[in-house]
């Protein structure tokens, strides 16, 4: 059975992983017959309400806690990723991803990544281990790997494209139910709600990610 780590920066769009984009993920790689594994850094952060976007400044919530409401309960600290036992990493996008995994959301090409996710990223691609990544998470890879030219998408967005290339990252633009698979480099990549479509075609998207990781294992 191929076992697959998949990286969650908390619950929800605005401030943590994005729900439909994990779930999506998790019923692919489930139908596929791989056994998945949640992680996620145990750090706390000022949560967003979602319905008025506004930064509740004076509360407080934990990224692990808030992805195990996604996991079912099954979330483990980030610092316990060990490459050895996995086939495949994944990261799940959403708005987490530039504010809890990396500081991207503010800096761009130029932001920093939590020595975790790097080591992870890193660690998997000198293993030569497929490396996936949905929505805004290819920053992290562009960030890590981007000197190596990995190929990758985030869709179409200009200004976030523009940054990626920054990196040394070659981005190729993709539409939201399909993905961009760098095989020289073992890396998989699809837009889902860069795009703000339906969630059939999210799902359409992932589904075909999540078949190209399972080849490259």
């Amino acid at each position: 059975m191929k076992k697959i780590s998949v990286v969650l920066s908390g619950c929800g769009h605005r401030d943590g992983a994005e729900i439909t984009e994990a779930v999506s993920l998790m019923i692919n790689l489930s139908k596929a017959g791989a056994s998945i594994e949640y992680f996620a850094p145990n750090l706390n952060i000022s949560p967003v309400n979602h319905l008025t976007g506004e930064i509740a400044k004076a509360e407080k919530r934990n990224v692990l806690i808030e992805s195990a409401r996604i996991s079912r309960g099954k979330s483990k600290d980030l610092i316990l990723l060990n490459p050895n036992e996995f086939d495949a990493l994944i990261f799940v996008g959403g708005s987490g991803v530039a504010k809890n995994l990396s500081s991207w959301s503010t800096q761009g090409a130029n932001c920093e990544i939590l020595p975790e996710i790097q080591s992870a990223i890193e660690s998997f691609y000198k293993k030569s281990k497929p490396i996936g990544a949905i929505c805004i998470s290819p920053v992290l890879l562009a960030k890590v790997l981007g000197g190596n030219k990995v190929k990758l998408t985030i869709g179409n967005d200009k200004e976030t494209i523009a940054e990626i290339e920054k990196t040394g990252a070659i981005h190729i633009e993709c539409d939201v139910d399909d993905c961009v698979v760098d095989k020289e480099n073992k890396i998989v990549t699809t837009p889902a709600y860069m795009y703000d479509e339906r969630p059939d075609k999210i799902f359409e998207g992932i589904s075909k990610f999540a078949k190209e990781i399972i080849k490259l294992i």
